[in-house]
């Protein structure tokens, strides 16, 4: 049991990780090897994210106190939440790769430890997120490769034509027998 004084450094630590925060990921970590949740740490760390394992009732004091509505209570399990200074769409993409990376050989494994993502909170819209949206937007392609796939869906019809108005050329220039 942690005594006063430790719940009110951990109350500390929490309100700088959540005034610089626009986003907070929910997530079990029962079950998960300590060594990878160390990992899931460093690659956080390059996304100016940090994995925090706070009580989810001096979370709710947190809560409280910046004016969010949310109770951290809701989930069933033990969480810990991810404090990112990314948006939504881009924190959600490692944290979705690296539970699904831990999840083993076989889809069902995946799956099971993909829904290890419990939700989130978006901090600028002041509005939760389930935890399938979640899981959803980590599974989308980055922005740059989004972009590269609707300029080939638009680009694909014309480079047809194009080929239709090459050999239909050919044909009117080649003398008939």
């Amino acid at each position: 049991m942690k005594t006063k004084l430790q719940k009110g450094k951990e109350l500390e630590k929490g309100r700088e990780l959540l005034n610089a925060s626009e986003v907070l990921i929910f997530t079990n970590f029962s079950n998960v090897a300590s060594a990878n949740i160390n990992k899931l740490r460093q690659q956080l760390k390059s996304s100016d994210s940090r994995y925090f394992v706070i009580k989810k009732r001096l979370l709710n004091i947190l809560f409280k106190e910046r004016g969010i509505d949310f109770d951290a209570r809701k989930f069933d399990s033990q969480i810990g939440t991810i404090f990112s200074k990314e948006n939504l769409e881009h924190i959600s993409a490692p944290v979705f790769s690296f539970f699904n990376g831990i999840g083993g050989d076989t889809k069902a494994g995946r799956e099971e430890s993909v829904k290890k993502i419990l939700g989130g909170y978006d901090l600028k819209a002041k509005a939760p997120v389930a935890g399938d949206t979640v899981r959803f937007i980590g599974q989308l392609p980055s922005r740059e490769i989004l972009l590269t796939q609707l300029a080939q869906m638009i680009a694909a019809p014309i480079r047809s034509l194009l080929y239709v108005l090459n050999e239909k050329s050919k044909q009117m220039v080649e003398p008939s027998k």
